[in-house]
């Protein structure tokens, strides 16, 4: 397998402490040329699925790339450590959940293996900063172009541990869907794809709350709600100037109901 010239790195480990730096040291001394892309550090503690969601949602419009994920309360425990080979890149963290949306994303795992050689990890490996100890130097070595196979056992991508699939439900006149993320702006993205948006007309009720479908923010007046289809093709909710969520009184995993107005 030959090497990338980049390294994506998504956490929660947050700026207010030297985590990301000690991460971002550890792949500078080991492969200096590599270049990092931070996709964030803000994720919710321990918010395995906004990390999942936030990653895959982010891979397609990245290059080619070794891709360090690390949103991991398990640290430490039996979870495997992992590392997946997918057409559109490699991904590499902890085997929790986080990962698999953005194998899928970047076109399905084609290998899989346990992180499980220690030539690989720094030498002192601390059982709560694997990002540092064990994550980062395996991604500097993948980006040096060592063969994934030297990393660990082989295993088989159908053990990766999965998520539980969104809710989504489709009826006549109406659409029930889970809430998948709520970003900083307060916008509600539902696990629902854009094209279930079709089916309900213009003019909508949301949790009880008058919507109107829209293309942008600016669709309806300053306060008013508007049901969309966001950049990554989901059915999303926004209030124009507001915060969706704040007025829908929503958090990512309750359940929306669309209906027709």
């Amino acid at each position: 397998m030959g090497g990338f010239s980049w390294i994506s790195f998504t956490t929660d480990y947050g700026l207010s402490d030297g985590f990301v730096a000690s991460c971002h040291g550890v792949i500078a001394r080991l492969a200096p040329e590599a270049r990092v892309i931070d996709v964030t550090h803000g994720v919710a503690p321990g918010d395995v699925a906004r990390g999942a969601a936030v990653l895959a949602q982010t891979v397609p419009y990245l290059p080619p790339a070794v891709h360090v994920a690390v949103v991991d309360p398990g640290v430490g425990t039996s979870r495997r450590g992992i590392a997946a080979r997918a057409p559109g890149g490699v991904l590499v963290g902890p085997d929790n959940g986080l990962l698999p949306w953005a194998v899928d994303a970047l076109g399905g795992a084609e290998e899989l293996v346990e992180l499980a050689n220690p030539e690989w990890f720094l030498a002192d490996v601390s059982s709560t900063f694997h990002g540092r100890d064990i994550f980062a130097p395996v991604a500097a070595h993948l980006a040096l172009g060592a063969d994934l196979a030297d990393a660990g056992p082989a295993a088989d991508p159908a053990t990766l541990v999965r998520l539980p699939e969104p809710v989504v439900a489709v009826g006549d006149g109406w659409l029930e869907a889970e809430v998948l993320t709520v970003d900083r702006f307060g916008n509600v993205q539902l696990a629902a794809g854009g094209e279930t948006l079709e089916a309900l007309g213009q003019h909508l009720r949301v949790g009880g709350v008058r919507a109107v479908r829209g293309t942008t923010f600016g669709t309806v007046a300053p306060g008013g709600l508007v049901v969309y289809v966001d950049s990554a093709g989901r059915a999303a909710v926004a209030v124009n100037g507001g915060r969706a969520a704040v007025v829908l009184s929503v958090t990512p995993g309750d359940v929306v109901r669309l209906v027709a107005a």
